[in-house]
């Protein structure tokens, strides 16, 4: 019997201190992982050499794991400064040859040339103009997908960022005989003021475009609790119900205004600067009735 008691106790503290042994060598396993993960945070994470058992094989491979997500994130910055080198590259190289095409088309307009030869000139500013837009839009559109810009919304009042927009675009209504109006707004939002001003550049500019002589154009505001919509609502030829899915793509262009200017842009970009902000943009609109454009931007 007693040889049985003595039996117990030492099971007994064989258990516990084996229990011991295993809670600390599970802590000393968990602590290293724990330092991986801190130093991947950091960006300091380096590789080291573990012995070959179970737990130490799950170091191992969360090491192998670490070191490629490092690599990785090292390969993507690269390949980002290389993408914002092309891009500045592109903006710059391009900017003078269209600035010169645009400074001879004038000077040539200036000259006693034959009419055939005023058409052509007239046909090439246009073109020049068409190309420098494009290029513009492209540039800003890749700085935005590539992170190399990022929108820094701030809670700031709707009505100056809306008064930049509107008065960019005024001498284009004027010049078609459109009116433009804005209603005056008390409401605050969170937003990029740059970048949601060309966000809703570009839907007074389709409005004013795509809207026939003598038209309207309104710009309102309307509050919701966690949202503050602004709309952009026109008098224009309207879009049919099936391409209302399609026209926030990249490029895409309907075949009712594929021969106007524009390069299939603006929509997208909208798109894009409303979600890096944490809002959205909606269409409605009924062909002959024109279009209204809703843009939402977080309240808080």
């Amino acid at each position: 019997m007693k040889l049985f008691y003595i039996i117990c106790i030492g099971v007994t503290l064989f258990s516990v201190l084996y229990a011991l042994y295993s809670w600390r060598r599970e802590k000393r396993i968990l602590s290293k992982m724990n330092a991986m993960l801190d130093e991947a945070i950091r960006g300091t994470f380096t590789a080291q050499d573990f012995d070959e058992s179970l737990l130490s094989s799950v170091e191992m491979r969360l090491a192998h794991y670490l070191s490629a997500s490092m690599v990785s994130e090292k390969n993507l910055c690269a390949e980002k400064d290389k993408i914002k080198m092309l891009i500045a590259d592109i903006s710059h190289q391009t900017k003078t040859p269209i600035a010169n095409i645009r400074l001879y088309t004038q000077l040539l307009e200036e000259q006693a040339l034959p009419e055939e030869s005023m058409t052509c000139v007239t046909a090439l500013d246009s073109q020049a103009k068409k190309l420098q837009a494009l290029i513009e839009a492209l540039v800003k559109l890749s700085r935005l997908e590539t992170g190399i810009i990022t929108l820094n919304p701030k809670k700031a009042s709707v009505q100056p960022m809306l008064d930049n927009a509107v008065a960019a675009l005024q001498p284009k209504a004027d010049a078609k005989g459109i009116t433009l109006e804005l209603q005056t707004v008390e409401e605050t939002a969170v937003f990029d003021p740059k970048w949601t001003e060309e966000a809703v550049s570009n839907l007074v500019d389709n409005a004013v475009k795509y809207t026939p002589e003598g038209g309207s154009v309104t710009i309102s505001v309307i509050p919701y609790e966690l949202f503050c919509r602004i709309d952009v609502t026109d008098t224009g030829m309207g879009i049919a119900e099936e391409e209302q899915a399609k026209i926030f793509g990249r490029f895409y262009r309907s075949e009712q205004v594929c021969e106007s200017e524009g390069v299939g842009i603006g929509l997208y970009l909208v798109r894009q600067i409303a979600s890096g902000q944490g809002g959205y943009v909606k269409v409605r609109s009924s062909l002959g009735k024109g279009t209204t454009f809703s843009l939402f931007l977080a309240r808080n």
